[in-house]
Order: C-alpha cells, then structure tokens, then sequence
C-alpha cells in the first residue's frame, strides 16, 4: 500500500497548504489525509464564510500561530482550499 506525503508548497516567504474541509462535522479536528491533501473537520457550517473561517483558525492553532496568519487564498466555495500560512 502506498502513502502520499502532504508536502506544502514552500517558496520564499508564505506557505500554500491544500485542505480538504469537511463542514459539519461532529467535532474540529486537524488530520488525516486525502488525495494528498490535509483533511479539517469543522463543525461550521459553509456559509458566510464560517467555515473557511474556522478552518484558519483551526490550522493556525494547530501550527501555534495567530489566526491572522492564515488565509484562503483559492478555493473560497469549494471543499479544497489552498491556504497561506505567513510566519
């Protein structure tokens, strides 16, 4: 069985994360791993924004960072996002 590493894209400055947002779900949760790119669970719902919300603060606690420094930079309305992660 082979296993695909999540690898974020890192260049010069900000990092690009590709996750797949699971809205509603029964609790937040970072982890797991699909089609190589990092699973979040949030019981958010996905509308106005809350859940892509959610999902930044999510991965900015789980990285120790502040909730500024992760943004949606594509994916806005869909279940695959492509965050940037300043440090």
């Amino acid at each position: 069985m082979s296993r695909e590493v999540i690898a974020p894209q890192v260049a010069d400055g900000p990092i690009r994360l590709s996750v797949r947002v699971i809205p509603r779900a029964k609790r937040d949760e970072v982890g797991g791993e699909r089609a190589g790119r990092l699973v979040v669970r949030t019981t958010a719902s996905p509308v106005d924004g809350r859940a892509n919300a959610a999902v930044c603060r999510l991965i900015a606690v789980h990285l120790g960072l502040q909730a500024r420094q992760v943004t949606v930079v594509s994916g806005h309305r869909s279940r695959d996002k492509v965050l940037r992660i300043d440090s």
